[in-house]
């Protein structure tokens, strides 16, 4: 049993005292060692404020993130501990869990290989593994390369996909969540011509009941709104311009109506995303991945938060990629990480309120 479990055993009569006084402990993913992964660790771990919310526990590789301290211009003090109740979890350092050794020399910003693309993997089946018996309360990643995972021989597409398989979990979905918009896909990286034919009553039903499960366990909400896109323009015009609204998604949303859920759709994907930034929606389930994510990265490009829902664990992520063009300049924006911080320890504390 880790840390954060033994407290919620000890403290769970007390839950406005342990509400307080809680910091959970979140393990954060080096990401890919050749992008702005170490960057923007030390940039967001420098800010007083995470340290007053959480624990934050680096997983990778100190030689990198002692290099990226020049590129960042960094005074932090690295210490590597052995496991997360270790930690001195102090503002001004940064507690380490060194899973490989690379060398910075043959590891170069920008420079992916397979020896980075091994590493990346293991920070991430790691912390899985620690968050599953609960010696951290949540994850953090930090981002990775679809191409140099396949380089390292996984066929993974991505994290969402090890996440899920790491916990044997079958039913979750991805959501991008910011102050103004949340946005939860449907299907995630297909091409486009293959969402139709994928499509299905029971993958949309699946997707609004994991969303509004989620936004009550996890962000708080009571009875949240969760808006429903319609595929084709104008929702289909009643037939004219497709009919997948009538046939596949209608009904899903009626399943879930059934279940008690707070839903309502098919809307005009044209015009939803107008109004739940507006406040009138919780959350968007959306058909396919660059109908959620265009808008929401209009309104959230540098703050947006990526959080895998229905797995056993908490998962936050930033919504941005490795940026290896920007890799190594001291250019990279924290902001994503920062919030994806602010979004796991805050989840972690709901969930410890609803336990």
């Amino acid at each position: 049993m880790g840390v954060f479990s033994r407290k919620v055993t000890s403290m769970a009569n007390n839950k406005g005292v342990l509400m307080k006084k809680i910091r959970p402990i979140l393990g954060i993913t080096m990401g890919d060692p050749a992008g702005i992964g170490p960057e923007i660790i030390l940039l967001s771990l420098s800010t007083p404020l995470i340290y007053k919310i959480c624990k934050p526990v680096v997983i990778g590789d100190i030689n990198i993130l002692e290099t990226a301290k020049k590129y960042t211009q960094s005074n932090l003090i690295l210490s590597v501990i052995e496991n997360p109740d270790k930690g001195i979890y102090k503002s001004g350092s940064i507690d380490v869990i060194n899973l490989s050794n690379l060398d910075p020399e043959s590891i170069l910003p920008g420079k992916p290989n397979e020896e980075s693309g091994r590493a990346m993997i293991d920070y991430i089946t790691n912390a899985i593994d620690m968050a599953m018996c609960n010696a951290i309360s949540g994850i953090v990643t930090c981002p990775v390369n679809k191409t140099v995972i396949k380089m390292a021989g996984y066929k993974f597409p991505g994290h969402t996909e090890l996440l899920a398989a790491r916990t044997k979990c079958n039913d979750f979905v991805m959501m991008l969540a910011g102050e103004k918009l949340r946005v939860v896909l449907v299907t995630i990286h297909m091409p486009l011509k293959d969402v139709p034919a994928v499509l299905s009553v029971e993958k949309i039903y699946k997707t609004i009941r994991i969303t509004g499960k989620s936004l009550t366990e996890r962000f708080g909400f009571k009875n949240p709104r969760v808006a429903v896109a319609g595929l084709n323009p104008h929702a289909g015009e009643e037939g004219i311009f497709g009919d997948e609204e009538e046939k596949i998604i209608t009904p899903a949303i009626r399943l879930a109506k059934k279940e008690g859920f707070n839903v309502s759709g098919p809307y005009p994907p044209d015009t939803i995303f107008y109004h739940a930034a507006k406040g009138h929606y919780d959350a968007v389930v959306c058909m396919y991945h660059d109908q959620g994510l265009i808008p929401f990265k209009m309104q959230h490009f540098t703050n947006g938060v990526n959080t895998t829902l229905g797995l056993p664990i908490i998962r936050t992520s930033v919504d941005h990629g490795t940026a290896y063009d920007i890799a190594g300049t001291g250019q990279a924006d924290p902001g994503s990480l920062i919030e994806a911080i602010k979004m796991a320890a805050t989840h972690s504390k709901q969930m410890l309120k609803n336990y």
